[in-house]
């Protein structure tokens, strides 16, 4: 979680404290205030430390309970300024993938450069759409979310005719992990290795791999896209981050540049790719 988001938070949760505090009913301990809502005092405790983020509901009752019914647009406009920097998959999926990949879809057709770094899977851009369809299953059955893979599978495939238009760039750097990743039967990785070295020579793709072999002077930790350096979007297992403030733009240029140095190029890429595939297909 970003440190901004965090600042924000506390920054709700003392507001939330003061509006406890200066309750037209006298002062309210949070016990008190907690036995009028019927929630654990924990709940107040960590609403009034930052240490949990309030949903809407919990907005409206409080200040409904602690009679100050006029801040509530000033605590929303509040939660909506710093939830724009956290999308919980929870709220993102609750209509499946196919809606968070048409939003995806719109982002990327209004940028002209990509910047890229994937630990993990092969990036999204460039899957084959059987890979994407396993790679979708996966995290919906993880996550409960209403199962529209196919409607999924057809944004993202869109979403690679970016690729073949004039003026853009897309600087992919992945780390060779990725490419052992079995989160598909084999033949389907295979087809998509296949896929890769591919891309090797395209006018608008530029493929980095890192190889395992290789020394790193930072860890391969987070995946995350950059877009025109405007805004750097990351995932992590409960949400994603959408980060566009310029210092935060500037660390991950930083960590993308500093990773690639460990990369390799053109055939050098290409070989490593090739590595993984016959060791498959053995």
């Amino acid at each position: 979680m970003s440190t901004d988001y965090q600042r924000a938070r506390e920054e709700l949760g003392r507001r939330l404290r003061e509006l406890r505090v200066e309750s037209p009913d006298g002062r309210l301990t949070g016990t008190e205030l907690a036995q009028r809502l019927g929630w654990p005092q924990s709940k107040v405790s960590k609403l009034e430390n930052g240490r949990q983020t309030p949903t809407d509901d919990d907005l409206k009752v409080w200040v409904e309970t602690v009679g100050q019914p006029t801040a509530l647009p000033e605590l929303r406009a509040r939660l909506k300024g710093f939830e724009s920097q956290i999308r919980s998959w929870r709220r993102s999926l609750a209509a499946g993938h196919g809606p968070v990949q048409e939003t995806w879809n719109t982002l990327v057709r209004e940028s002209r450069t990509l910047v890229m770094w994937e630990n993990s899977t092969v990036c999204g851009m460039v899957q084959t759409a059987d890979y994407a369809r396993h790679v979708f299953d996966r995290y919906t059955d993880l996550r409960g979310s209403p199962r529209d893979t196919e409607e999924a599978v057809r944004a993202r495939m869109k979403r690679q005719e970016w690729l073949y238009q004039p003026g853009k760039q897309l600087d992919l750097l992945m780390w060779e992990g990725a490419l052992w990743a079995q989160v598909c039967p084999p033949e389907v990785l295979v087809a998509q290795l296949d896929r890769l070295l591919g891309l090797v020579g395209m006018d608008t793709v530029r493929l980095g791999i890192i190889p395992l072999s290789r020394a790193l002077r930072l860890p391969p930790a987070n995946s995350f896209c950059m877009l025109d350096e405007r805004l750097v979007v990351l995932e992590d297992w409960h949400a994603e981050l959408w980060l566009d403030d310029a210092e935060t733009i500037a660390l991950y240029r930083r960590v993308w540049d500093t990773l690639a140095e460990s990369a390799v190029y053109g055939t050098d890429a290409q070989q490593v790719i090739a590595r993984v595939r016959r060791s498959i297909t053995v």
